[in-house]
């Protein structure tokens, strides 16, 4: 896990991962809603969230890391950790630079800013999710590489010096108060779908540029 490339994913080091479940896709407006409608989530933020980003398939954003959380207990799971998450975008833990591989990021692969004048490759938002499958995992996970950010369990750190090395997630607050997120997003550059990319944010804030996420849960016994 990590890399030399920068400071905050390093040291390079071994993490042992339990068997484990995750979402073929980012959480979808349609199924947030499900959610809602239900009782058991508190609806996005509409404020922030702008008609472009409202399409039922499209993923959700405008939700804090607690909201998260509370759809994956209702959708029988829970949020991957660090670990889990870099482990799947490598494919099963893998040596890729990105989720398809070693080959440059294009929007034939993933939804992000190509070029100045082409975030969310044309869109100028988010795609519905599974819309690059060139870009997938070689399980057939979608948009591990950009659309949105992901949340996930643990709080953030600036380096991996006293990460855990059993695939769980780090919960140990640092001193930022910020969860690690993952997976670049519509109008990032190349450089943030790399799947050693780090990334942190505030766990209440809620933004369409935003972060998403997927559900995980552990293997259920036969």
């Amino acid at each position: 896990m990590g890399s030399n490339e920068f400071p905050q994913e390093q040291p390079v080091h071994a993490v042992t991962v339990k068997t484990f479940e995750l979402g073929r896709t980012e959480v979808t407006n349609r199924q947030y809603r499900a959610c809602v409608k239900a009782g058991a989530c508190a609806a996005p933020d509409m404020n922030c969230l702008s008609p472009g980003f409202r399409g039922p398939d499209q993923p959700v954003v405008c939700v804090s890391w607690s909201q998260a959380r509370e759809f994956a207990r209702w959708a029988g799971g829970r949020l991957p950790s660090e670990s889990e998450w870099e482990y799947a975008a490598r494919g099963a833990g893998g040596k890729r630079r990105y989720a398809w591989g070693d080959a440059p990021p294009t929007c034939r692969r993933a939804v992000f800013g190509e070029r100045a004048g082409a975030l969310g490759c044309g869109r100028n938002a988010t795609w519905p999710v599974c819309s690059k499958p060139r870009g997938n995992t070689k399980q057939g996970l979608c948009d591990m590489a950009g659309n949105v950010w992901e949340w996930t369990e643990d709080w953030y750190h600036d380096s991996y010096e006293g990460a855990p090395a059993d695939g769980s997630a780090w919960v140990v607050k640092s001193t930022s108060s910020l969860r690690a997120d993952r997976g670049g997003q519509w109008d990032g550059d190349a450089h943030n779908l790399r799947v050693s990319n780090r990334d942190s944010e505030n766990p209440d804030i809620r933004s369409e540029r935003g972060t998403g996420f997927r559900v995980a849960r552990d293997l259920k016994k036969p």
